[in-house]
């Protein structure tokens, strides 16, 4: 499984990947994180590439700061393009991932 990670939360996959490791996911799941340089996508990709991208490249989508406003949004994207095989896209809510950043335990 491919998580294409949305630019504001790259400085965050070391940590998560250590939890995974820790936790024992890696051995059960394959999981690789890719960076959106790392696919050929600018940090200022609209939603819509992004999330466009994502989904014609079977990839799941970690993000923390797309939106809803405009017909680039992600939301209007998710809309449009969704269907039953759509793969999810994860985001995480700023001020709750801030928390789980500084407390293991959360």
């Amino acid at each position: 499984m491919i998580v294409l990670v949305d630019y504001n939360l790259i400085g965050y996959i070391v940590l998560l990947q250590g939890t995974l490791a820790a936790e024992g996911w890696l051995d059960l799941l394959s999981i690789r994180f890719m960076t959106l340089e790392e696919a050929g996508l600018a940090a200022d990709s609209s939603d819509r590439i992004i999330g466009s991208f994502a989904q014609s490249n079977q990839m799941l989508l970690l993000t923390a700061n797309r939106n809803a406003k405009g017909e680039d949004s992600l939301e209007q994207t998710i809309r449009e393009q969704g269907t039953s095989t759509t793969l999810p896209v994860i985001t995480i809510g700023k001020r709750s991932f801030s928390r789980s950043v500084r407390s293991s335990n959360y």
